[in-house]
């Protein structure tokens, strides 16, 4: 399976229900919380995003809460 990174901030509600999809669904992520590591904000920046959540993986990138995106990573 592909790694997934989810970009987050602390009180981010579409955030949390990111990380909860994951989590329901017992998909493995690894969670960035620019708020923790400053350094990140420019890279997601440098994706094209202005807004969190970021979802990347291998071959996709997207923001905000996604279900129909979210559920491809089943796959």
């Amino acid at each position: 399976m592909q790694e997934i990174k989810v970009f987050s901030k602390i009180n981010c509600m579409q955030c949390k229900m990111v990380k909860r999809f994951l989590d329901d669904k017992n998909i493995d992520y690894l969670e960035i919380n620019v708020e923790e590591q400053p350094e990140m904000i420019d890279y997601v920046k440098s994706l094209g995003f202005q807004t969190l959540p970021v979802v990347e993986t291998t071959n996709k990138v997207f923001s905000g809460f996604r279900p129909n995106e979210l559920k491809e990573l089943l796959a």
